[in-house]
């Protein structure tokens, strides 16, 4: 989901991030020779032809560019989707977005390829190929990515480097200190001055222009029919999508479910409490994690409450970095931390306890080589962050409400800390200075209808609770709720049977295969001595 680094095991990379790597701008030369996967109209290869779709138009071309070297596009076939900046006003300037289909596997693909919807807000769908590619998507239909408004391959791309680099500054800073969202806001303002310069239409980079964005590019493939695939904020998206554009959806998979009809601080504090909670009871729940670290979401709260009153600085050695680095850990960062550590579930214990007897380093260095990863400087469109929480979250949330969700989730923890919802600090201020105007108040209905729908979330995941795959199957009556327990935020990018039951879903939408929930076991904890 939001705005800060998230591991990711076996992935090794972020929610929001691209695949580590250095930023090389590559550029892929899509090959027009690759498997065919046939069009609606036998036409040929998807994404071979030109096509239009009313203001919006298609062109083969080649892929867009990445910031490293991604193998997963050899082979594909791009182009570029065309389309109005802001379709309120006719004749307006058109922006363009590269588009990279990997062609399926399988020598005679089924006709309704899938769209992948990336992370975010801000995330490049097209950085995310390896993660689709591995999951399984491309097995026996096209996979098609496109990078969403604002990112990184579009044009133009709304990032922002001085905000990035920021964000690796606080890691230094007292996360929760007024002087330092101060510098967070001064930060964003100077990006905005930046972008508005440069003639965007800031306010045009929301979820109801990219879901009519999306709608363009399947009618200009010439598909009749595809399937879409959103993780975490792609989640956000395709739930608009569907609601706004129906047509032509055989069946959608979210997986890190962010309903729209939800977002806001509140939620990120109710989806903390619902994945710290389900890692500790696992610990609890497990003799040797219950023994050696005995009431460990008591002790967390503990080190909040004390770390809030009274920062600790410690040096840490980070990779990729020559010196050591200086590292201040309050209550607001502890539970940022945490927040993005249900990752790396098996080394929470320990290193809740280390911190618990005045050894910092451990969560320090982690911490701190999330924010510091030279991959992140620049990767993420920040023009499309603030363009949708700005437009479509903070409106409909008062403070009052941000603040209560913290309350009800930790009464125990300050008041300082409870004002500053995980990974959303300094959103409000931030919204401030980036003057877009609000969506209208439909953005935040929820999505009602027929489409075959699979609902995924993880046990531990902090970032969006698992309570909203049942939240939002309320309303889509042929929705199917799957909890994979012991996983994290997005369950296709770490859990083989996820992937599993996604290419059920996709095989026969009616009946997705869920046996392989059966045999999961927890994670074994890591002890020390």
């Amino acid at each position: 989901m939001p705005r800060n680094p998230t591991p990711r095991r076996r992935t090794a990379r972020r929610i929001r991030a691209t695949a580590a790597g250095a930023a090389t701008g590559l550029l892929v030369t899509g090959l027009l020779a690759a498997p065919a996967q046939a069009r609606g109209d036998t036409a040929g290869p998807v994404g071979t032809a030109a096509g239009k779709a009313g203001d919006a138009s298609y062109e083969p071309g080649p892929c867009p560019k990445t910031q490293h070297p991604v193998a997963e596009l050899e082979g594909a076939r791009c182009g570029t989707l065309t389309v109005p900046e802001n379709r309120a006003e006719p004749g307006g300037r058109t922006i363009r977005l590269g588009v990279a289909i990997v062609p399926a596997k399988a020598a005679q693909p089924k006709p309704d390829p899938v769209v992948w919807l990336a992370g975010g807000p801000g995330d490049d769908a097209v950085g995310e190929a390896k993660m689709a590619v591995d999951g399984g998507l491309n097995r026996d239909r096209d996979l098609i990515l496109m990078t969403q408004r604002g990112t990184y391959a579009a044009d133009p791309a709304l990032t922002c480097p001085n905000v990035d680099e920021f964000n690796a500054r606080v890691v230094g800073l007292v996360y929760d200190a007024p002087s330092t969202e101060t510098l967070h806001v001064q930060a964003t303002k100077e990006c905005r001055d930046r972008l508005a310069a440069l003639g965007a239409d800031l306010g045009a980079y929301n979820d109801t222009e990219s879901a009519a964005d999306l709608a363009d590019l399947r009618t200009a493939l010439g598909l009749k029919e595809w399937n879409v695939f959103g993780i975490s904020y792609g989640t956000h998206l395709a739930l608009v999508y569907m609601r706004l554009h129906p047509e032509g959806i055989r069946a959608v998979g979210l997986d890190g479910i962010l309903p729209p009809s939800r977002g806001g601080s509140a939620a990120a504090w109710s989806s903390a409490r619902q994945g710290f909670d389900g890692l500790f009871k696992a610990c609890e729940e497990q003799p040797a994690c219950n023994s050696r670290y005995p009431n460990l979401s008591a002790t967390f709260e503990r080190l909040v409450r004390e770390l809030e009153a009274k920062p600790v600085t410690t040096t840490v050695t980070v990779p990729g970095r020559a010196r050591p680095v200086k590292v201040v850990l309050d209550g607001g960062a502890l539970v940022t931390w945490l927040t993005s550590a249900t990752h790396t579930a098996t080394e929470v214990p320990r290193a809740l306890d280390d911190l618990a007897h005045g050894k910092p380093e451990r969560i320090a260095r982690q911490w701190a080589g999330w924010r510091l990863a030279p991959q992140a400087v620049g990767a993420t469109s920040h023009g499309l962050v603030y363009g949708v929480f700005c437009s479509e979250w903070i409106p409909f949330e008062t403070q009052e409400q941000a603040l209560k969700g913290g309350q009800e989730a930790f009464p125990s923890f300050p008041r300082s800390v409870q004002a500053q919802a995980p990974q959303l600090n300094s959103l409000r201020p931030d919204c401030d200075v980036w003057k877009v105007p609000p969506a209208p108040a439909s953005i935040r209905d929820a999505t009602t209808g027929d489409i075959p729908t699979l609902a995924l979330s993880g046990g531990f995941d902090a970032q969006t609770g698992a309570d909203n795959g049942p939240y939002v199957a309320r309303t889509l009556s042929r929705a199917h709720v799957v909890t994979v327990p012991y996983e994290p935020h997005v369950v296709f990018a770490t859990s083989k049977c996820a992937q599993e039951i996604t290419a059920s879903f996709f095989d026969n939408p009616a009946a997705p295969d869920t046996t392989c929930l059966d045999g999961l076991k927890p994670p074994v904890f890591e002890t020390g001595p």
